[in-house]
């Protein structure tokens, strides 16, 4: 995470560019720095298309899936699937009135927005890879473009610190949390929201052939080829105290795959994770199955074909699990 846009880390100093912001350096004018600023955000935004998908263009590869309209939908309709696991809480740590919040890989920003709104005398920070967030937003939420796994430079601490979704998406989660325990404020509270993506039945109603728990299985695979495990909610309590969080505090939500509990809250929160995947199935796959498992994109579109016939079947009851942890920095 960082206050600015930079390049590659092996062209970034800090401390250079420090010195090249100094208004003392004659050589290097606000035209100069307008130059800068607009290519580099050109190039943030100069998106990448494979197979009909658009995919970030910083850091290229960081981030295995789209960022596209679709996608985006697909990312608030996971917003209303969390929230609502949540019963409409936003964080469950015990924050009553934080002065500063950073949520890492905000997404479309949504989550940012809310909460920006909800405290309005806090200063919302939130970043991700994709320049993709709307440009009318709370006055009290700033958007950045970076990679969360970059070395965060010095700056004021935040009260809260929030994850949510970045299954897949970080190589060394131990160090993100580090970094994160860094830049929380004595007192404060980060918080995490990720899966398990690893399925079970309760009524075992579920075939071992069954093409929607493949799916899972391929992307879980996938991933972990990545080294980007897209099941960090069973370890987030261990690393928030290997990092020196006290009080940590885990609960575990069951994410049914369909409308079939008969619970109205689970029964809404199934039919949400079901809209939620059979419109990203795409998004899962295509990027990953082909460059990582080795599939060619007919097999993918054959293979999808399957899955959504049998995320459709009824007679199955599947669900796996979603983890919220949340820790506080000793005084």
């Amino acid at each position: 995470m960082a206050d600015s846009l930079h390049g590659d880390d092996s062209q970034f100093d800090p401390v250079e560019a420090q010195s090249v912001g100094d208004s003392s350096d004659s050589a290097y004018t606000d035209d100069d720095y307008r130059s800068y600023a607009t290519s580099l955000s050109s190039s943030v935004s100069d998106f990448k298309w494979v197979n009909g998908r658009r995919f970030h263009s910083y850091r290229e590869g960081s981030y295995q899936f789209p960022n596209d309209e679709k996608e985006q939908d697909r990312l608030d309709l996971f917003h209303a699937l969390f929230t609502e696991c949540l019963h409409g809480k936003l964080f469950l740590a015990p924050v009553l009135n934080p002065r500063r919040i950073l949520d890492i890989g905000t997404g479309t920003g949504i989550w940012a927005m809310e909460v920006g709104d909800k405290f309005e005398h806090a200063q919302v920070v939130a970043n991700d890879l994709s320049p993709i967030q709307p440009q009318w937003v709370p006055p009290n939420l700033q958007f950045e473009v970076d990679d969360v796994e970059s070395q965060w430079p010095p700056r004021p601490s935040f009260d809260l610190i929030h994850s949510r979704y970045m299954a897949g998406s970080i190589r060394d989660w131990p160090g993100l949390i580090a970094q994160c325990y860094e830049q929380t404020t004595p007192g404060g509270w980060a918080e995490f929201h990720d899966l398990d993506l690893h399925n079970v039945s309760p009524d075992s109603s579920m075939p071992t052939d069954n093409k929607t728990l493949a799916m899972y299985n391929h992307v879980i695979e996938g991933c972990e080829k990545m080294g980007r495990t897209c099941c960090p909610g069973p370890h987030l309590k261990g690393w928030l105290e290997d990092a020196g969080f006290v009080n940590v505090k885990e609960e575990i939500f069951k994410l049914p795959v369909g409308p079939w509990p008969k619970d109205p809250h689970l029964k809404k929160i199934g039919g949400l994770n079901l809209m939620q995947f059979l419109d990203g199935l795409e998004a899962f796959s295509l990027g990953m199955f082909v460059q990582v498992l080795g599939w060619t994109v007919d097999q993918v579109h054959l293979f999808l074909m399957e899955v959504r016939r049998d995320a459709m079947k009824k007679s199955v009851h599947m669900h796996h699990w979603f983890y919220v942890v949340y820790g506080q920095k000793p005084e």
